[in-house]
This record gives C-alpha cells, sequence and structure tokens, in this order.
C-alpha cells in the first residue's frame, strides 16, 4: 500500500507525534525521558530548528517544532534513530521501538499554533494524570510561566509569548489563563489510555508490565517495595482506566497510598 504523502507548509511549523510500537511504555522512567530531550538538543546543535513545545508521555511524545530550511524527516529520524538505540541497548532488545513513522500536521497561523501548544501542555490533563499542566514535569510548561530558567536556543516561549502580548509579564499571565481553559480542540492524538477497566484486565496488564521490565515478582513482594509500587501505580494510573480504588484493590493496599504518589 502507498504511503500518504506528507503535508507540508510554508510556515515550516509541525505538530509532532511520536509513538511507542505496540503502544509499549518506551519512556516509562525520568532517566529515559532525559535522555529523549537530550536527543532532541543534540539534534538542534546538528540542526537549526526551533522547538516551541513538548510533552512526553510513557508511550508517546508531543513536540511543536519550527523546522525553518530544514528537511523534517531527517530531522525526526536523528531524533528517534538515536533514542532507539539507547533503549534497546538499555533493555537488551532489538527491533523497533517507535510505531511507524512520526505523525505531522502543518499549523497555519497564529491561532492554531497557540491552541497547539495549549493542547500539548495539557496532554497529562486529559489523560487524569494531573489536574493542571504546572503539576507535570515532562512537558515545557515551566519554559513558559518561568522562561529565565531556560535558554531561549532550547525552547523558544519568548516567539510563542509575543504573539500573546509585547510586555513578557502580561504575556505569561495571559498564557496561564489561556492554558487552563477547558477546551475540546482536536489534533492529532492517540487514546491516552487503554480501553482496561476490570480488576482481571488490570491483573493482565501488569503481569504485561512486570515481564516488560524483567521482573519475576509477586504481588505481595510489590507492596512491600516502596519504589516498585510507585513505579507500578504510575504506570496503571498513565495506562489504564483503572480508578485509585481498583488499583488499591488490585495491588492489596490503602487507597490513600495511590492517592498520594505523585504522577
Amino acid at each position: 500500500m502507498t504511503r500518504r504523502a506528507r503535508e507540508m507548509t510554508e510556515s515550516g511549523i509541525y505538530h509532532i507525534m511520536l509513538r511507542g510500537n505496540e503502544k509499549k511504555s518506551i519512556l516509562a522512567i525520568d532517566e529515559e525521558k532525559q535522555f529523549f530531550l537530550d536527543c532532541i538538543r543534540r539534534k538542534q546543535k546538528e540542526t537549526n530548528f526551533s522547538l516551541y513545545a513538548y510533552c512526553l508521555m510513557d508511550n508517546h511524545v508531543h513536540l511543536l517544532i519550527n523546522i525553518q530550511d530544514n528537511e523534517l524527516a531527517s530531522i525526526m529520524k536523528g531524533i528517534a534513530t538515536r533514542y532507539a538505540f539507547f533503549y534497546n541497548n538499555r533493555h537488551n532488545r532489538v527491533g523497533h521501538v517507535f510505531q511507524d513513522r512520526f505523525k505531522s500536521e502543518p499549523i497555519e497561523d497564529e491561532r492554531y499554533l497557540l491552541a497547539a501548544v495549549r493542547y500539548i501542555h495539557n496532554n497529562p490533563v486529559k489523560a487524569r494524570m494531573v489536574s493542571n499542566p504546572e503539576d507535570y514535569h515532562w512537558s515545557s510548561y515551566w519554559a513558559y510561566i518561568q522562561p529565565e530558567l531556560f535558554g531561549e536556543e532550547w525552547i523558544d516561549s519568548t516567539f510563542i509569548l509575543g504573539i500573546i502580548a509585547p510586555d513578557r509579564k502580561s504575556a505569561i499571565k495571559e498564557f496561564i489563563r489561556f492554558s487552563n481553559d477547558v477546551v475540546e480542540e482536536t489534533f492529532i492524538d492517540i487514546e491516552e489510555k487503554s480501553g482496561i477497566k476490570t480488576l482481571g484486565e488490570g491483573v493482565c496488564i501488569l503481569r504485561e508490565y512486570l515481564k516488560q521490565e524483567g521482573l519475576s515478582i509477586t504481588i505481595e513482594e510489590i507492596k512491600e517495595n516502596k519504589e516498585l509500587r510507585q513505579k507500578v501505580i504510575i504506570f496503571l494510573r498513565a495506562n489504564t482506566q483503572l480508578s485509585q480504588r481498583k488499583i488499591a484493590i488490585l495491588l492489596g493496599i490503602d487507597k490513600s497510598i495511590v492517592e498520594k504518589v505523585k504522577l
């Protein structure tokens, strides 16, 4: 079957989405997320492009970039290839890390650009991982509300804030308000969570997760290992539709423990 030609734009701005092969959590831990960001930074140094926003979820990534005069496919291949080598080496595996080729949609105007920034930063809110975009640590949201902490060559928040208002302080205030507006927006995306809702399905996906992590361990052992227990709770909350009460029942722990785990 012939692939559909990728839609291009004269603006050079694209919303990009990369997804883990077979919906697997390819960015499950902080070290993996940090390395993916390092891949972007390294590619930026090799090839001049602007990054306006990002959000790293466990099984997929959203980017908003301006490729300027560069080739989009080359940039994304460089980032994905470098990360795939790291991931496969880390997990002693071979094969595809990302599912098919990356998805992209062109951004043609400022209104759509601002909406895309909001949509990307609100991905964890949509997935019910956090209540507000500022509570999620693996997105570029803080580069907007505290831009002085980030080099402009890394996250170009100045460009987006300049669209909102000429005065930076006013622009940040409006950006926060705009970001927290509840709006139904349609962009390229994937279903953030699986349809897993029952305890039986939860047990099955937990077994698959432990197998993927190379762990031969009982639920009782998970219960007693605080660090592993937190990882499992984060995984279940991010990748299933199990309620906090059901996760607590599944792991044989109090619901308050699940509630206290920060995503």
